[in-house]
């Protein structure tokens, strides 16, 4: 039996959420906040995102040229509105130091109320519901695109914005998932 992601399901696990080393949605929020109100993101403020997603891989970001920091999340900024999900996640992962989980914190931080943040741990959650199909450990724009595709559809089913429900997800392999990560 595939576990079942529903109204109840998210507002279980949003609650679970708190207790595990995810991204702070708060944290997103004032970045998107940055983000709109300069209409780019710097290669300071793209280094704290990182650092909030991945301790390990933050300091690849500080080898990005400062101009191009600037000029690709301009360009994603300007994709929001035509909706290109694997352009805006292309974009950002040519940065260094961005693969695709880590840039979805930053179109998360942008418009949670069309992104969530992926990673593993939501793999893994939609797999155990039949969402997607089989283990993956890394992703790209297209994996981004397959699990945001579920993730909206939860999201229209259940009312939750996609970056709740992402993050529901991943609280519940959080929970339930026995062993390591990786």
């Amino acid at each position: 039996m595939s576990l079942s992601i529903d109204a109840e399901f998210v507002d279980e696990y949003l609650g679970v959420y708190d207790e595990t080393q995810g991204v702070l949605p708060e944290r997103l929020e004032e970045f998107g906040d940055t983000f709109r109100k300069q209409g780019h993101l710097t290669r300071d403020d793209l280094y704290e995102i990182a650092y909030e997603s991945s301790t390990r891989s933050a300091h690849h970001v500080e080898r990005n040229p400062r101009g191009v920091c600037v000029e690709i999340t301009e360009n994603v900024l300007r994709l929001e509105d035509e909706g290109d999900d694997f352009s805006q996640i292309a974009l950002i992962s040519s940065l260094r130091g961005f693969k695709a989980p880590t840039a979805s914190c930053v179109t998360t931080a942008l418009s949670p109320e069309r992104h969530a943040v992926v990673d593993t741990r939501v793999w893994a959650s939609l797999e155990r519901a039949g969402r997607v199909d089989g283990r993956k450990e890394t992703f790209d724009a297209f994996d981004y695109c397959v699990m945001i595709d579920e993730i909206r559809d939860v999201s229209d089913e259940t009312g939750h914005t996609p970056a709740e429900v992402g993050y529901a997800l991943f609280a519940h392999d959080y929970d339930v998932r026995d062993g390591t990560l990786h």
